[in-house]
């Protein structure tokens, strides 16, 4: 069974029709990049997945029982995660802040509690581990390479029980060593059984480490394929129009 499916799902703002009928399933611990020109409906689409909009028409379904979601939080509640491309960080504030920010843990009781720094440095070093970070609990954001502020963004989505991350526009504007880095972080995330959609523009990045790679065009999705039977080039003509459909 699939981990989310979403069937014949469709969004219009007033007479824009910003996705149509778009159909596909999601499978456990599996990458999948997510591609298009602007304007094609990807954003729209991810927005829907992580609860910032409703469909006007069909569902969203993860492991088989509908979602109906009203705001991020429901998404998350069903273990939907997603990293922006600004990600979201505060750079004033440490690796471990930023992993916790809003989700602070405490120690106490009621107006008596204080924050738990002790317990959330130790389970964000556990993190980083986890994901073979370099990066520190304790190190500043402001300091930190464009890997590490995506690994702090990374880190966030494992407080919760994740089994979709949503990452938009990850290898945008950073260094090749860091482009690296970064899709490490996505094959362990994939390794841990996470599946990760990989909104991105950048066709090597996809087909280096995506399992599979949807394309969406004016709203519509007009390729669902697999790495393997597909190529860089009919990727490119995909998303231009030069080639219909897939």
């Amino acid at each position: 069974m699939s981990v989310l499916a979403l069937t014949n799902v469709s969004k219009n703002f007033g007479a824009i029709q910003a996705v149509n009928d778009v159909s596909f399933e999601l499978m456990a611990g599996e990458v999948v990049g997510l591609m298009g020109d602007n304007g094609a409906g990807k954003s729209t689409l991810v927005k829907m997945i992580a609860g910032n909009f409703r469909p006007s028409q069909g569902s969203l379904k993860m492991n088989g029982d509908e979602l109906v979601m009203n705001k991020p939080v429901d998404a998350r509640e069903h273990g939907i995660e997603i990293v922006h491309q600004d990600l979201a960080l505060c750079n004033n504030l440490t690796a471990a802040a930023n992993v916790y920010l809003g989700r602070e843990l405490k120690r106490g009781f009621g107006p008596f509690s204080i924050l738990d720094y002790g317990a959330m440095y130790k389970r964000s070093a556990e993190i980083f581990a986890e994901l073979k970070s370099e990066t520190r609990p304790r190190d500043l954001v402001r300091k930190m390479s464009g890997g590490q502020r995506q690994a702090v963004a990374i880190a966030r989505t494992r407080l919760s029980d994740a089994k979709v991350v949503l990452m938009d526009e990850p290898t945008a504007a950073i260094s090749v060593r860091q482009v690296a880095e970064v899709l490490n972080l996505i094959r362990r995330l994939r390794d841990q059984g996470i599946t990760v959609v990989l909104i991105s523009h950048r066709m090597p990045d996809v087909f280096t480490v995506a399992d599979r790679v949807i394309v969406m065009r004016r709203g519509r999705k007009v390729a669902d394929k697999t790495i393997a039977r597909s190529s860089p080039e009919e990727i490119t003509g995909l998303i231009t129009g030069a080639i219909e459909t897939a």
